[in-house]
């Protein structure tokens, strides 16, 4: 699935093709590419549906050219984003954007936020690693924070305080995916946790290539979790000041990224030689005790 669809963002269409087709490769993305958190969740109601899929396409297929396309990444998110614009100004010919365009214009979604997420692949091409704390934030402003922003316009909010609980919680789902990863980030060439944190716990780089878990990654990474396990407390009013289903959507990625937090812990800080992820159980009781705290 993900040599056909890159092959489909490579070789853009002559005509743009209908609705329906573009929608159709919308929908096979948001079944073959889920991750830990989908962004569909099961309370959203049907009419929604279609803009979701939308928008987790559109993010999924500007991660997979920054991560996955073979030859220039960089002119292929140039493409990507012309065709963004051609979806503000014109008609776009990429079945992404045909089916996105309808979802911009339907809720007036601004475009800088798609530009952000575009940007942030730019960044992953030209910045392996990341000086301090600070900057590493500033990445996540770019790769986490437009997608709930995203959605929560897509639900009528546009309040700039909710904003900043979603960032908190955007950032922190970022920083969990950072650590659980940090070994498939290095061999892809990239290195999140920041650099002047590594040489105050003794930690290089030739740790990571050799899988070394010793007790100063440990405590790097022990240090890691526990600053993002602040910033979903410092996300977490924003259930409370949404209304319905999103409550839910909102508790349960929540949840879900303190609860991989928690595996992190179990594993002894340890994501060198293991991966904690959530097993479909785990991830149902979570959606129950969701679904129950919300009511």
């Amino acid at each position: 699935m993900l040599e056909e669809h890159l092959a489909t963002l490579i070789e853009l269409p002559g005509v743009a093709p209908p609705f329906s087709e573009s929608y159709a490769l919308c929908v096979r993305l948001a079944r073959t590419h889920y991750e830990n958190f989908t962004l569909i969740s099961w309370l959203v109601p049907w009419r929604m549906r279609p803009h979701l899929v939308a928008l987790y396409a559109f993010c999924r297929t500007v991660d997979d050219v920054g991560d996955e396309a073979p030859g220039d990444r960089d002119a292929l998110l140039d493409r990507f984003e012309e065709e963004l614009h051609a979806a503000y100004s014109g008609p776009p010919r990429h079945p992404v954007l045909v089916a996105l365009k309808r979802t911009i214009d339907r809720f007036n979604l601004p475009q800088e936020p798609f530009l952000k997420l575009i940007e942030a692949n730019r960044i992953d091409q030209r910045k392996p690693r990341y000086e301090n704390f600070a900057e590493l934030l500033h990445y996540c402003d770019y790769s986490a924070n437009p997608v709930g922003r995203l959605f929560l316009m897509l639900f009528g909010y546009h309040d700039e305080d909710l904003f900043a609980f979603s960032d908190a919680t955007c950032t922190a789902l970022q920083l969990v995916n950072f650590w659980q990863d940090v070994k498939r980030d290095y061999e892809m060439g990239r290195i999140y946790l920041p650099s002047d944190e590594m040489v105050r716990y003794g930690v290089e780089e030739v740790d990571l290539a050799a899988d070394r878990a010793d007790a100063s990654f440990k405590e790097l990474l022990r240090f890691q979790v526990e600053r993002t396990q602040e910033y979903f407390k410092a996300g977490l009013p924003l259930i409370d000041r949404v209304r319905g289903h999103l409550k839910v959507d909102i508790a349960l990625f929540s949840r879900g990224g303190l609860a991989i937090l928690q595996k992190i812990e179990k594993s002894g800080f340890d994501t060198l030689r293991t991966r904690p992820t959530l097993n479909k159980r785990e991830k149902l009781m979570l959606f129950l005790v969701a679904v129950w705290r919300s009511l």
